[in-house]
């Protein structure tokens, strides 16, 4: 008994001295407990794959969370350079070099870098900002072509489509000039044709999608096919942790949206010079600077219930995007009036007869010219014809907006989540609870987000009443907003480090590796795989990999699909 006594302690000794010269070394570690195990047949503390006590050392492939400890230390495995920078280099540098073909164009930088933020720690939020953008475009694209024909209404549509990424408002006073006067056909034609510029495709922006969707397939396809290692597991596991980021890059390239605030200032700046906002023989050309304009994209912040309206990046048309609503829902009103009474030669002045045109398409501009009352009148509904604050449809395509950034970034992430999962020790450990925190955060951040914008635009509604519910909205709403960006500066730092930590041994300790946050006091470290879990792990990798590149081709598809209807 001496002599097993005096072998345990000396292997005992011999291990704590390598772990301290050398690091912790699971392989070895399990060694020298079996050879402890056989000198002394203390059996306690080694199990099987399964987590099951063996009767036979060398049926041991695991080891309980508390012999791990206890003889292997608490500390985690050396770093090792070329492990960390094939894992940086491979899976996380190629994605943060794309997050740079995001479209920005802010007037201040530190906006630019905000939208960055918001897009990775919320990849529910960036999907839903694109998917609504798009939705939106179609949505009024389609209710001028069914209901409005009119002059230069097809010039409205392209621009309201292009402008989602401002705080477009209206001078009621002022617009049914803008829609019905003929000298304004020149104005909605030029902007139209300023605001024309793409924000597409580049040299720059096809390499840095090229490179992330080449690596991912090299490093996939060169994994193993027979022996699903846990390490090539966790490296693809991180992978799919970013693959939501090609659908959001490539879906607004194709979507090119006019984002960059000093090109749309000069835009609006040049269109205006070609507008005419009083009747007929008030010829006033290049209003000065105090003139209220019928339509403006800038506001004032008291004029806006959200900051966030201000910011041309299009990660925050979640803020914009019920107010535009609304706005565009006013101008289409306009036209499908003025457009209804022209279809009926019904025209402006009041007791005036409806000239005939010299072409059958076109409206005569005599029919179009009155008094700023006609002019208002002429645009005015139906009587009875009742107008809500919420534009029509806008909380159906809410909802689809939500399903498909959502089913895209839990596509993805969720992918992740499962290699990790059953990554032995199976169940939640330190990188599959890192995967899930990230995806828990980003989907409260996009709840917060959306909520602050439909209790802003509530409040907006009652702007001109004090309303305590309106007050309570609108605090809450700016609340809301902060905590939002708060949270998204956080998860953004931390799924860059979780990858990092993955790559340089960080989660290689007893503790993660046993699977403790899910498992308890049962929890046990999976040494050596087994064959049996090296084919759970690669039916659950095969699957994983299928769900997050299913979920991105169709968010992609989906964008394609819808881009048809949207104004040329």
């Amino acid at each position: 008994m001496r002599l097993h006594t005096g072998t345990q302690t000396c292997l005992l000794l011999l291990m704590h001295a390598v772990e301290k010269v050398a690091g912790l070394n699971f392989t070895q570690c399990l060694i020298g407990i079996v050879a402890n195990a056989n000198a002394t047949h203390n059996f306690t503390g080694l199990l099987n794959g399964d987590g099951n006590p063996i009767s036979n050392a060398s049926d041991a492939t695991s080891i309980s969370y508390s012999l791990c400890t206890s003889i292997c230390g608490t500390g985690q495995q050396p770093f090792q350079w070329s492990v960390f920078s094939q894992g940086f280099t491979t899976w996380l540098l190629p994605n943060l070099a794309l997050i740079s073909q995001l479209p920005f164009g802010a007037q201040y930088r530190l906006d630019n870098l905000m939208s960055a933020v918001l897009t990775v720690g919320s990849p529910a939020l960036a999907g839903y900002s694109l998917f609504i953008t798009l939705l939106n475009s179609r949505w009024i694209n389609q209710r001028f072509s069914q209901s409005v024909d009119y002059p230069s209404s097809h010039f409205a549509v392209s621009i309201l489509s292009s402008l989602q990424q401002v705080p477009l408002r209206l001078d009621f006073d002022r617009v049914p000039s803008l829609v019905i006067l003929p000298e304004n056909d020149y104005w909605w034609k030029y902007f139209s044709e300023f605001v024309d510029y793409t924000h597409t495709w580049s040299i720059a922006s096809a390499t840095s999608i090229a490179w992330v969707v080449v690596a991912y397939i090299v490093n996939v396809a060169n994994s193993p096919v027979d022996a699903y290692a846990s390490s090539q597991a966790k490296g693809d596991a991180t992978g799919s942790l970013w693959l939501w980021l090609i659908p959001i890059v490539v879906g607004w390239l194709q979507l090119s949206p006019k984002c960059d605030f000093d090109r749309l200032q000069a835009a609006y700046d040049r269109a205006d010079r070609h507008t005419h906002t009083g009747p007929a023989g008030a010829h006033m050309r290049t209003p000065p600077a105090f003139t209220r304009r019928a339509l403006t994209i800038t506001a004032k912040e008291k004029d806006v219930m959200s900051p966030d309206e201000h910011l041309t990046p299009p990660v925050f048309n979640y803020a914009r995007s019920l107010q535009w609503a609304s706005t565009a829902d006013t101008i289409f009103l306009l036209f499908e009036a003025a457009s209804e009474k022209a279809e009926c030669h019904i025209p402006v002045r009041f007791g005036s007869e409806w000239a005939e045109s010299d072409t059958s398409e076109a409206i005569h501009p005599s029919n179009r010219h009155g008094s700023s009352e006609e002019i208002a009148m002429y645009c005015t509904q139906p009587y009875g014809a009742q107008r809500s604050h919420w534009a029509p449809g806008v909380f159906t395509r809410m909802a689809v907006a939500s399903c498909a950034s959502l089913a895209l970034q839990w596509g993805t992430v969720g992918a992740a989540l499962i290699m990790a999962w059953f990554t032995p020790t199976t169940r939640i450990g330190c990188r599959s609870l890192s995967y899930l925190l990230y995806g828990v955060i980003s989907t409260l951040i996009w709840i917060m987000f959306l909520m602050s914008s439909i209790l802003a635009h509530y409040s907006a509604g009652y702007s001109h009443r004090a309303l305590l519910s309106a007050r309570v909205s609108l605090a809450l709403s700016h609340w809301l907003r902060r905590m939002g960006k708060v949270l998204a500066v956080a998860n953004s730092i931390w799924v860059v480090a979780a990858c990092t930590f993955v790559y340089s041994s960080f989660y290689d300790t007893c503790f993660c590796n046993s699977s403790v946050v899910s498992r308890g006091k049962a929890a046990y470290t999976v040494i050596i795989e087994t064959t049996a879990q090296a084919a759970v792990l690669k039916a659950a990798w095969i699957g994983a990999l299928a769900l997050a590149c299913t979920s991105a081709l169709v968010f992609l598809s989906l964008i394609n699909l819808l881009l048809d209807r949207l104004p040329l």
